[in-house]
Order: C-alpha cells, then structure tokens, then sequence
C-alpha cells in the first residue's frame, strides 16, 4: 500500500467501528483494515483518542448542517439528515452521545450552524443551545429506536391483570414499529422547533 493520510486511517476505523464495535477498536485492527502496522498509524493520527474525535467529526461533517432557507427548515433537514447518519453507524451512536466535539473540523462545522443562527438575530448563547437541544434529541432519539428487542416491555400486550387499553392498542396501531419511529421523530422534531420559534 502506498502513503495513507489521516482520511484513509478514519476510513479503515469507520468500518472496524461498523463491523465490530467501538469497544473492539485498536491500532492494530486499523492497521489490520488497512494492510499496515500498527505503527504507521501514528504518522496519521498521534493516538486512538484522536482516531474516537476523527470518528465524531467524521459523523458531524457528514450530516454539517446547510443553513439555507427558513431556519426550521435547515434545522429540520439536519435533524433527519443526523439521524438517517446515525442508524447508518449504530455502533458510532453512543461515541456521539458521550465524547464532544473537539477537532478543528467538527468544530468549524458548529461554529457555521451557530453563526447561521446568531445572523437571524439570536445571541451566540441561544443560537448554540437551539443547535445543541436539535443535536442531542436526534442522539436520544436515535438510542432509544436502536433498542431491536421486539418483546419486553415494548411489544408485549399487557396480561389479564393489567387493564391497559391505550397502550394495547397502540401496541395494535404499530407503537415501536420503525413506521412508529419515523412519525414521533417527525412530530417531536417540528415541535421542538415551533418551540424555539
């Protein structure tokens, strides 16, 4: 293999993060990905903490919001754009949910969302909070969708001694179904932004 670049390596992580986990992410499976040593990753990148920050900014260059139009309707393409993001990299999710963004490329990403909102008239602080408030209902959202155990308590009709008509038939209706997801991620995106409006 010829000269790598520090693309390639969060590339070769990506797809060892997909296919195994975070959990089971190293150098050497990297390197194992790429055809490498270990070592030469460390031209690339200085450690596996700068490889989780490249696998977060990997995700938020991905889905950078484009600030054109209404403001609900950039948010809102965001939003669907984020989570379509994260259900793509279930094993990213909770990396996302736990470590900030901290790379000068993620962070420029923000700083354009944010100056897009403080241009309409809100203060930085404000503009930074509506971002942040879109960014981590998508992460808590997307989390609890990613729960696939079909049964308890979800999916389960309550028993004899338990009178719970709405849920059962809401359980009837498709509560928990991925048709469920979508149409309460839809509601609760655009009320979370008439909230803000």
């Amino acid at each position: 293999m010829g000269r790598l670049s520090r693309a390639q390596v969060l590339d070769a992580a990506l797809a060892v993060a997909d296919r195994d986990g975070v959990a089971k992410l190293s150098m050497r499976r990297i390197g194992a990905e790429l055809g490498v040593e270990a070592m030469t990753l460390y031209h690339y990148v200085p450690n596996k903490d700068a490889v989780l920050d490249g696998l977060v900014e990997r995700i938020v260059e991905s889905v950078a919001p484009q600030p054109t139009g209404s403001r609900s309707g950039w948010l809102r393409d965001f939003a669907f754009a984020f989570r379509a993001e994260l259900l793509r990299h279930p094993a990213i999710v909770s990396l996302v949910a736990t470590r900030p963004v901290a790379t000068p490329a993620a962070l420029a990403s923000v700083e354009r969302a944010v100056a897009a909102l403080a241009a309409e008239g809100l203060a930085p602080l404000r503009a930074f909070q509506l971002l942040n408030a879109v960014t981590t209902f998508v992460i808590g959202h997307t989390l609890a969708e990613m729960d696939v155990d079909p049964s308890p308590p979800l999916r389960r009709e309550a028993g004899p001694a338990l009178e719970l008509p709405c849920y059962n038939e809401a359980l009837r209706a498709g509560l928990g179904t991925r048709a469920d997801h979508d149409e309460r991620f839809t509601l609760a995106v655009a009320a979370l932004l008439a909230g803000f409006s």
